[in-house]
């Protein structure tokens, strides 16, 4: 579904604009982001092997937060969009220019290749016992560190310091467009008018609003339950379902 809205944007001229340029890199991060934890998944379930070397699991660790980073920063990237669509729809084409859009989506790549690089070289200075078992099925930043022998303190300070302020950024560029959408959409006088301005973003806002519930449930989750099964199957949510969905979301708002 990722992949066909690629071809889709790639082929037809009409969606060659700044809305589906920032959804079609959605979509291969997405598929990217899959493709870090599924195929070892299933490789393991095949093979009913499920052991993975370390150098393996820190290589998944930091394509995971790469691609994890990218989905929260490219959704706030789709709010501002949608906000410059909607309250200044004379300035779009001015503003939304294809440098600015191509200066915003590298941008989330570096932010999000530097907090990986910062994760993973913040493991890769823990020691760690022989054969020790990741309670997860994929090589999840908090698991691993948790199995480490030497002191995680500042581990776990960098861990959720940089991960809450990278989190906090992001949703709130995302709440302050769409507190603007809604007072520009509130101050429409005409009830079509309305749901015309409205249709424009919801298929956004229920992307974001699965994503950002998906992955806050899994992590609340696992800080009140220390089951670990649980969070591995609440986890499936975040990890695969999200990134299904969002192909199907947004093909019910195009009838092409």
């Amino acid at each position: 579904g990722n992949l066909l809205i690629i071809l889709a944007t790639i082929s037809d001229s009409h969606l060659q604009t700044p809305m589906y340029f920032f959804l079609s890199n959605l979509s291969f991060v997405d598929i990217c982001f899959t493709s870090t934890t599924i195929p070892k998944m299933l490789v393991n379930i095949q093979t009913q092997s499920k052991a993975i070397n370390y150098i393996g699991c820190i290589t998944q660790m930091c394509f995971f937060l790469i691609f994890g980073e990218l989905d929260n920063f490219l959704l706030a990237v789709m709010a501002y969009d949608r906000f410059v669509a909607i309250c200044h729809p004379l300035h779009y084409t001015a503003i939304m220019t294809p440098q600015l859009c191509g200066l915003l989506v590298l941008v989330c790549w570096i932010l999000s290749v530097l907090h990986a690089l910062l994760q993973s070289l913040m493991v890769l200075r823990l020691s760690f016992c022989t054969n020790f078992k990741i309670p997860h099925f994929f090589c999840e930043l908090n698991q691993v560190v948790q199995l480490a022998c030497s002191d995680t303190f500042l581990n776990d300070v960098v861990m959720y310091f940089t991960v809450l302020l990278l989190a906090s950024i992001a949703l709130a560029g995302v709440l302050f467009s769409y507190s603007k959408i809604v007072s520009s959409i509130c101050a429409i006088s005409s009830a079509q008018g309305r749901y015309n301005a409205f249709s424009t973003c919801a298929s956004h806002l229920s992307v974001v609003s699965l994503f950002y519930c998906a992955g806050l449930g899994v992590y609340f989750s696992s800080a009140v339950t220390p089951n670990s099964h649980f969070t591995a199957t609440a986890s499936v949510m975040y990890t695969v379902v999200t990134s299904m969905l969002n192909p199907f979301i947004y093909s019910l708002r195009n009838k092409a």
